[in-house]
């Protein structure tokens, strides 16, 4: 097992002081707009984890060139050295103070602040702002920022409203620090799966047909059936049984689990009200209603009714049923981010059905499973326990235990681990897996939930030992998780260069000229024949186009043959990290490839 990395965060000190930077940066680039564009309104500037954003309303459509010029007019209002100030107004007099500014945006603000709330201005140099703070004392102390881009944001977040631009900067309070940021920034933009999937053939999206679904091509077919084959077989290891539930169940399914109350605006629901025509037999049109049903958001109620089915015994437990589950949750445009945010996704979805004594155990031996996973990646991760949010069923004895099993699991194991209160699921507490790449992001991996709740609203049961029912333990668990978004992780990590055994293509094979084509299709064939992945250029293109565009594609291995290899039956072989191994024959070259593909071996530029 790979060393599980302790969370490192800046002290509660540095983190206040940097998002009061920031929240300030955002103020001195609302100045700037202001000045340079007169007649722009503004809407909200905070602080963020990577920097600080506005968004402003205005006819004119920001560029960068105008991002250069609002750079250098903020480093004008920065030399000089402007107080924040702040002040507060009775809500009346800040109402028509806004309004007589025409900031229509910050009156509605305004309107959300409760009554007897102090409202409370903030004043620097020629801007003043809506705000409760905190700020730095003065614009100097702001010295180390850079504007990095525009895009448009519903007002509020919401698609009904209208479209604003928004400017994205960051700040920090060194150099050092802003730079090495914008060199990871840089390295973020090589390696964007959105980017590199659609240029290495692995997939697309298309607007136009659905915002957030994913078409993959055959590249990226490959791709995913090879991670897929080897999670089945991870799973048929440790004893999970599979499953095929269907894609849509009646309300009153998710009325039962709490979805409908606690998850409603994330699911895409289906009527079955059905236009009935006249037949031709002479039948009457009109309206059949079969009622309403959801599309499933998750897994869990079709594994809960296949458990339900028949009664259970004590004997049959632990039940563990597993299947490639795709699910559908509405997320707002604003947030659809390629692979990582997407409306549809399939996950490795388990559930186990196990007795009060046993869940430690399947939860240790899951918390296992999600390491030996991220381990054959080389990933490296952090581990939290998120517990019960505001939004929640169950009772208070039912969370405490589950908190208390999961917090037990961990403690058991040593593994360094952070709590995040308030951050669980609505029906049970959870584990959950944080992968940090090579530029050191964050993205949500496994998850594992313990739930008390769910068995109970189902009743659920199994016969014990003593002949009576007893309520078993739920465990939901995702070891990749969403296959989509493990698939983005996989290409930034790797910079579209994969591993060979889940490369789409393992080798490439180039002929030097036509000459040698019979014997290059030779040698793909027996390639083949050990169930190696190959593809043969067989274009009448110069042999350094042929490499460059097996390279630029990332094919893990090139095998060169020209008149003396084919003479010799060898191939020339090169790897894309290592660079020339020389000569091999061909039992050579597929017992190398056969090796790295068994063993897992990975590389990383």
């Amino acid at each position: 097992m790979s060393p599980i990395i302790a969370k490192r965060e800046k002290s509660s000190d540095e983190a206040v002081a940097l998002r009061r930077l920031r929240h300030s940066a955002s103020h001195v680039m609302a100045e700037a707009v202001l000045d340079l564009f007169p007649g722009t309104k503004v809407a909200i500037g905070p602080a963020t984890d990577e920097g600080f954003y506005y968004d402003f309303e205005t006819p004119h459509a920001f560029t960068d060139d105008d991002l250069a010029k609002i750079e250098a007019r903020m480093r004008v209002i920065v030399k000089e050295n402007a107080s924040f100030v702040r002040s507060a107004k009775p809500r009346d007099e800040a109402a028509a103070y806004l309004a007589g500014k025409g900031e229509h945006l910050k009156v509605e603000l305004l309107a959300d602040i409760p009554e007897g709330e102090e409202i409370s201005f903030y004043e620097s140099g020629a801007f003043t702002d809506l705000c409760e703070g905190p700020h730095v004392s003065a614009t100097g102390e702001i010295k180390h920022f850079k504007l990095l881009k525009v895009s448009g944001a519903y007002w509020r977040g919401s698609e009904k409203n209208q479209m604003l631009q928004r400017i994205y900067g960051t700040a920090f309070p060194t150099k050092d620090e802003l730079d090495t940021y914008l060199k990871n920034l840089d390295e973020a933009e090589r390696r964007d799966h959105r980017r590199l999937g659609p240029s290495l053939g692995l997939f697309q999206m298309f607007e136009e047909a659905g915002p957030g679904l994913v078409f993959y091509e055959p590249k990226g077919a490959v791709l995913y059936q090879q991670i897929a084959k080897w999670n089945a077989g991870l799973h048929a290891e440790r004893g999970y049984e599979p499953l095929i539930t269907p894609h849509i169940l009646k309300t009153d399914m998710w009325e039962t689990s709490g979805h409908m109350t606690n998850y409603r605006d994330n699911m895409f629901m289906v009527s079955s009200l059905v236009e009935m025509e006249e037949s031709a037999a002479g039948g009457s049109d009109g309206k059949r209603d079969f009622g309403t049903y959801g599309i499933k958001p998750m897994n869990c109620p079709g594994h809960i009714l296949v458990y339900r089915s028949q009664k259970r015994s004590y004997r049959e437990l632990p039940i563990r049923y597993w299947e490639f589950g795709t699910v559908y949750r509405y997320e707002r445009a604003g947030v659809l981010h390629g692979l990582l945010r997407v409306r549809a996704f399939t996950q490795d979805d388990a559930h186990i059905f196990c007795t009060p004594e046993q869940y430690e155990e399947e939860v240790g031996g899951v918390f296992d499973f999600c390491c030996d996973a991220y381990d054959t990646f080389g990933f490296n991760y952090t581990v939290g326990l998120k517990t019960r949010p505001d939004k929640a069923i169950g009772s208070d004895e039912l969370w405490e235990m589950a908190e208390g099993g999961l917090e037990k699991v961990l403690n058991a194991r040593g593994v360094p681990y952070y709590v995040l209160p308030k951050d669980g699921t609505f029906y049970g507490p959870k584990i959950d897996f944080t992968i940090k790449d090579s530029l050191g992001r964050d993205w949500q991996g496994s998850t594992i939930q313990l739930d008390f709740n769910l068995p109970q609203r189902f009743d659920l049961a199994y016969v014990g030992p003593d002949g009576a029912e007893h309520q078993p333990v739920m465990i939901h668990r995702a070891v990749l998780g969403s296959f989509e978004r493990f698939i983005g992780l996989l290409i930034e990590e790797f910079g579209g260069a994969f591993p060979l055994w889940v490369a789409p293509v393992q080798i490439a094979i180039l002929p030097i000229t036509d000459k040698q084509l019979d014997y290059a299709m030779g040698v793909a064939d027996e390639l083949k024949a050990k169930g190696l992945r190959v593809y043969l250029d067989a274009r009448n293109e110069k042999l350094g186009y042929k490499v460059r565009e097996a390279t630029v594609a990332k094919i893990p291995y090139q095998a060169v043959v020209g008149g003396k290899e084919a003479e010799a039956g060898t191939v020339s072989l090169r790897s894309y990290f290592h660079g020339d191994i020389g000569a091999k024959s061909v039992a050579e070259v597929s017992a190398h490839l056969l090796d790295e593909v068994a063993t897992k071996k990975f590389f990383k530029r």
